[in-house]
């Protein structure tokens, strides 16, 4: 039996090394979601009529309303306006953190190990 009790010569250093590879890729996963978390996505919906900002936790933050999409004979053309900004604004939060997430993996299947 090979050192640290497995067959093969697997375990001792390379076990080590995954370990210390897996907490610095831990360490790296962490801090990018505090970054990530402190950004802010914003998506404009209509010509700009309404937009929405959304923070990298995916939380509502700002929603601007141009006066003159305001028609009270039509409030759901404005409720789907601001439907669509939200959602357009949080898609973007989610498309940058899969980037970035998925840079840091490299591929690794399942995105981890």
């Amino acid at each position: 039996m090979a050192k640290g009790g497995f067959p093969g010569g697997f375990g001792g250093g390379n076990m080590n090394n995954l370990m210390k590879q897996a907490q610095k890729l831990q360490k790296q996963m962490e801090d990018m979601q505090k970054e990530l978390e402190t950004k802010e996505f914003e998506a404009s919906v209509g010509g700009g009529a309404v937009v929405a900002k959304v923070s990298g936790k995916k939380e509502l933050t700002s929603i601007k309303i141009k006066p003159e999409v305001v028609d009270e004979d039509d409030v759901e053309m404005l409720e789907d306006l601001v439907v669509s900004a939200v959602n357009e604004a949080l898609k973007k939060a989610d498309e940058e953190t899969t980037s970035k997430m998925g840079k840091l993996t490299g591929g690794m299947p399942g995105g981890l190990f």
